[in-house]
């Protein structure tokens, strides 16, 4: 049970974080979240954990704050600025691809202990690669458009819940899909790739949902303005 409720003081960190950095810096504090977010996310990805009989990979916790991230800023500040920082996420996940993948060319001083750890880490298969920027790019702008249909359906402040979880819900269905798809498509017999798909699916949801509260909070925030 160590990794559960490890895991519970792990989101409720990330959460707290993230109101920190909207309550500081503002706007601009969500753009940087989106950045920080899709590498860090990346990076967890390799690390697999155990929990309830299941193994799982981390890193949901931080994509799904990204979510989280566009439809606060859907909410507040518009659809246009939602989909500005999902520009400026798949920027930074595309150059954090490209620069880090340079790097590992590099030929290692005879004695190097950084080039093994750093192939774990960045030396992404491309299909996994590939699956990864499709699945952000398509799932990241498709919630910004379910959310502004369900802000015009559902306008009232007290459904934020619904326009959240909604448009959320659809979109990472989708993320989850094309990525399985591309990176794992294949690789497994049917039955375990659909176990690998509804695990990362549901995983992804549950930490959203529990997000609501998060969303509802940062709402009322008095931030800088920018």
């Amino acid at each position: 049970m160590f990794n559960f409720y490890w895991g519970v003081l792990f989101v409720l960190v990330n959460f707290s974080l993230f109101l920190l950095c909207y309550r500081m810096f503002g706007k601009n504090g969500l753009y940087v979240w989106v950045a920080v977010a899709t590498v860090l996310a990346n990076i967890q990805v390799v690390k697999t954990i155990e929990m309830f009989g299941l193994t799982m990979t981390l890193g949901n916790t931080m994509y799904g704050t990204i979510y989280l991230t566009t439809d606060l800023l859907n909410e507040r500040y518009g659809q246009k600025e939602a989909k500005k920082a999902v520009w400026f996420g798949f920027f930074f996940m595309l150059m954090s691809m490209i620069v880090m993948q340079m790097a590992l060319v590099f030929k290692s001083q005879e004695g190097d202990f950084g080039q093994e750890p750093l192939e774990v880490i960045f030396g992404l298969l491309p299909k996994i690669a590939l699956g990864s920027l499709c699945a952000y790019f398509t799932s990241q702008f498709l919630d910004v458009r379910i959310y502004s249909f369900l802000k015009r359906v559902f306008p009232k402040p007290g459904q934020l819940w619904i326009r959240n979880n909604g448009s959320t819900g659809i979109s990472q269905l989708v993320d989850s899909l094309i990525f399985c798809a591309i990176a794992f498509g294949g690789e497994y017999p049917f039955d375990v790739w659909l176990e690998i798909f509804l695990t990362t699916y549901i995983i992804k949801f549950v930490i959203s949902a529990a997000s609501t509260p998060v969303i509802y909070i940062a709402r009322s925030l008095k931030v800088p303005e920018t």
